[in-house]
């Protein structure tokens, strides 16, 4: 029995040493297993790291050229609205130029032609008596006793 004993012995020892050879084995495939996970993990955050800025740099440059755009269209319209501002002051004083001088003719027709009554109704000897009742109000487009003037001044 002796010797039954002390040979099983060794045979033990070999299943532990294999036993914790696979033990090492297992823990070293482990340990690269979480290192490649690790490696793997710190990769991906450095290509997100990337990606990110590569983004980031791309939505300044995309703000960037929306921002001088809009400044262009606005620059663009804002000189629209001045050229048509100035369009219209200069229609608008054309058309009031205009009025004034239609508005004047009028008045000088209106003065000849009281002129001409007056000149028509004067006695022969230089008297200077005016009778409005001897005058048509119908025929002069009024009464001679006051001028009427008409001013529209418009301000701009």
């Amino acid at each position: 029995m002796g010797s039954k004993c002390c040979k099983s012995q060794p045979d033990d020892d070999d299943d532990d040493a294999l036993e914790r050879e696979r033990k090492k084995l297992l823990l070293a495939k482990q340990r690269q297993r979480a290192r490649m996970t690790a490696a793997g993990k710190i990769q991906a955050w450095w290509r997100g790291t990337l990606v990110r800025r590569t983004l980031l740099v791309a939505a300044l440059r995309a703000w960037m050229i929306q921002y001088w755009w809009r400044t262009v269209t606005w620059r663009k319209l804002d000189k629209w609205r001045q050229n048509s501002l100035k369009i219209y002051v200069i229609q608008e004083q054309a058309a009031v130029k205009l009025q004034s001088w239609v508005r004047m003719w009028q008045c000088h027709q209106h003065y000849c032609q009281v002129c001409n009554a007056v000149c028509i109704l004067q006695a022969p000897k230089s008297c200077f008596t005016f009778q409005t009742s001897d005058v048509s109000p119908v025929q002069y487009g009024g009464t001679f006793n006051q001028p009427e003037f008409h001013i529209e001044i418009l301000s701009i």
